[in-house]
């Protein structure tokens, strides 16, 4: 895969022989409260599909992308309080095939019957990257969705080089917030927007703090973005039906 914008001091891309995927989706409950239709049967399905889905070895949280070796249960951002989507998040596939597999899996066993979901899929372009820092609680995770926009597209390859060099001053203060940034993913094979990145984050106020200095650096002069942020929490508790 050709990178649409070169490695950095920040950023190295992910290893030629690496076939891992994303998906990730942004998912809003079907009516203010669960649709009846979704019962413990689904919820239970999904808890086991999920367990199928790891030991087939796809990563079900953003702190597995970090360290696939210690992966947790499968999580998510409940992001509802910010956003339309009652619950956002990415999991990472092995292959392409089995991400595309996946959520109509997903969507099978239950899924459907409690969310409409926006699916994004793409390959993985750079690799993980951690926070300058000690291992600290990230209870928080922070989603950014991003399209070059027209001004990129006219710029010439000195303007652009310089723009990433600027950028990666912002991407080093981010690091510096100890944030996690789980590389990159491309997305515009399949979907309106180029990118993903992924951070573990401690609160609200790192993302906050973050952003501000990527404005500073100009970050957003050549690009279109997609903000979404969320606390991030099991799967099995987001997914458990409601008692009517």
């Amino acid at each position: 895969m050709t990178l649409l914008t070169g490695e950095t001091e920040v950023f190295s891309s992910q290893p030629v022989a690496s076939s891992r995927c994303v998906v990730a989706f942004l998912a809003k409950r079907q009516t203010a409260g669960e649709p009846a239709i979704y019962q413990q049967q689904d919820y239970q399905s999904l808890m086991e599909l999920f367990e199928h889905l790891e030991q087939e070895g796809w990563l079900l949280s953003f702190r597995a992308m970090f360290s696939p070796q210690q992966q947790g249960p499968a999580m998510a951002l409940d992001s509802g309080f910010a956003h339309s989507w009652d619950i956002s998040g990415a999991f990472e596939a092995p292959t392409l095939s089995a991400a595309i597999a996946g959520t109509v899996r997903i969507e099978q066993a239950g899924w459907s019957r409690l969310f409409t979901t926006e699916w994004l899929i793409g390959p993985r372009e750079f690799a993980t990257v951690d926070g300058s820092g000690p291992d600290i609680d990230r209870q928080w995770g922070f989603m950014a969705f991003w399209e070059w926009n027209d001004a990129w597209c006219e710029a010439t390859p000195s303007e652009r080089q310089e723009y990433d060099a600027e950028c990666d001053v912002a991407f080093k203060g981010d690091l510096a917030l100890n944030v996690n940034i789980a590389g990159r993913h491309r997305l515009d094979w399949a979907h309106g927007w180029h990118h993903l990145g992924i951070w573990e984050i401690a609160a609200p106020e790192v993302a906050d703090q973050a952003i501000t200095g990527h404005e500073d650096a100009a970050d957003f002069m050549f690009t279109t973005s997609r903000h979404v942020i969320g606390r991030q929490r099991p799967l099995s508790e987001l997914l458990l039906p409601v008692s009517h």
